[in-house]
């Protein structure tokens, strides 16, 4: 139903944001060709995402609250483009086996932001004060809460969508 869009074929405001993610992967993922469909969508879920790269949170935690939401979601196409760029980090077999598979991560921090993650989607950001306390107890902060809320919100957009045009 949703098109492959081109930049030849795409509505004339996701071109620019086509272009840069042509620019930065080499190619233009069916993802971005679907989600041209929407130029604001597709203009908001890039900038937001490499709005949350740039957050205090080291990229492996970013990588974690990303699987955490593409699995929960089961957006596939997010679960092998995030298993790839945690691949390229260097993570873990058994992190990103766990990451996929929705088991507790090895890695305790990892499993902190993880288990944060689910508490904050499980309570629509109505946390107790235990479950904050055990993610700062991690040597995470209060922005870096905040910053997985960001990252939530970015990829609940992202796997909706994705599900929703079939990328």
């Amino acid at each position: 139903m949703f098109p492959d869009h081109t930049l030849e074929t795409a509505p004339e405001a996701a071109r620019r944001p086509m272009e840069a993610a042509i620019r930065r992967l080499g190619r233009l993922p069916t993802a971005v060709a679907r989600l041209a469909t929407s130029p604001e969508l597709l203009d908001g879920f890039l900038k937001l995402s490499a709005s949350f790269e740039q957050t205090t949170l080291d990229p492996f935690a970013r990588e974690t609250v990303v699987m955490t939401v593409a699995t929960r979601n089961g957006c596939e196409v997010c679960i092998e483009l995030h298993t790839a760029k945690l691949k390229r980090l260097r993570a873990g077999e058994d992190v990103v086996a766990a990451l996929r598979s929705q088991e507790p991560v090895p890695d305790e921090r990892l499993e902190a932001v993880r288990q944060f993650t689910l508490a904050v989607l499980e309570t629509a950001g109505g946390v107790d004060d235990e479950t904050l306390r055990a993610f700062l107890g991690h040597g995470y902060t209060e922005r870096n809460a905040l910053e997985v809320v960001m990252g939530i919100g970015t990829y609940t957009m992202s796997t909706l969508a994705n599900r929703l045009t079939r990328a």
